[in-house]
């Protein structure tokens, strides 16, 4: 049943990527963003409430570090959702464990096994032979983006890190990122033109942070209940899903050297994760939240 529930999570944000494509049509990245934020709070403090979890926090200052770069993230991916094929969108995004390890090497110190550092290399080998052939020039924008989504995911999975140290609940921790994301949302909404939307707009805004707090639960409960390394490498079904959708609603098809590049950034970062997972490790392993910047 774990693995069950990480695929219908992986099927969920993908759900997710399909109404942030829809709705980017219309309405602006912080617009989306508010929207994702907003609904996805209200989700957290419906089941902090009938869980019984204090929202309050005296770990303040590692939600506001780990929130910030979150919403952030989260911001590039919308934008670059909009730009981009989802399918890449999303995999630009899946880059952020190649990030971790990077990050992990240069500033705390944690040495790299020779797996591990062939895996970023292949990795990032693939993200420039998935940009390189198949991006229009007024696509690179984009693709820069959502690069840049999975370099900022890697900052907040680091405070996630400590987080966890810290035995934050993981529903406060969504619940403190979904606040700052409303936030931050809101404010870079308020630089442009604010649109009303009708119902079927609304639907399509709604159903971006009805999808993505319904695969933070679902992933929640793979985690929980699974072994976390299978749970982990499950999570990637996310791009199969994002392709299809891609193939069906908007006749996105790719070359043969974008699905090996495809290929090569997954089995990447899958190699990454499985290096440092293989290390003892604190009880902090990651859970939903760790991916909280996808949904």
């Amino acid at each position: 049943m774990p693995a069950f529930w990480m695929i219908i999570s992986c099927f969920l944000f993908a759900c997710m990527g399909v109404c942030v494509k829809l709705a980017s049509a219309e309405f602006s990245t912080g617009e989306i963003v508010f929207y994702r934020g907003f609904v996805s709070g209200l989700m957290m403090l419906a089941l902090a409430a009938t869980r019984g979890i204090p929202l309050r926090t005296p770990n303040w200052r590692m939600h506001v570090s780990r929130s910030l770069s979150g919403s952030i993230a989260l911001g590039c991916y919308f934008f670059a959702i909009g730009l981009l094929p989802l399918a890449t969108a999303v995999t630009l995004n899946y880059t952020s464990p190649l990030f971790v390890a990077l990050l992990l090497a240069l500033f705390f110190g944690e040495r790299l096994r020779w797996t591990a550092s062939l895996a970023v290399l292949a990795g990032f080998a693939g993200v420039i032979l998935l940009l390189r052939p198949t991006l229009q020039p007024e696509q690179w924008i984009g693709a820069a983006v959502g690069l840049g989504s999975g370099a900022m995911a890697s900052l907040a999975y680091i405070s996630l890190r400590e987080l966890g140290r810290a035995g934050e609940p993981e529903v406060r921790t969504v619940f403190w990122f979904s606040v700052m994301t409303t936030v931050v949302g809101l404010s870079w909404a308020l630089t442009g033109e604010i649109h009303t939307p009708d119902d079927s707009e609304f639907a399509t805004l709604a159903g971006v942070g009805l999808f993505g707090g319904l695969a933070q639960l679902a992933m929640t409960r793979s985690y929980r209940y699974g072994r976390t390394v299978v749970s982990a490498n499950l999570s990637y079904a996310t791009v199969i899903f994002a392709s299809l959708f891609g193939m069906l609603l908007w006749d996105e098809r790719m070359p043969w050297s974008s699905w090996a590049a495809i290929g090569l950034i997954i089995a990447g970062a899958i190699t990454v994760s499985l290096a440092t997972r293989s290390r003892p490790a604190p009880t902090d392993t990651p859970t939903p939240e760790h991916a909280s910047t996808r949904n």
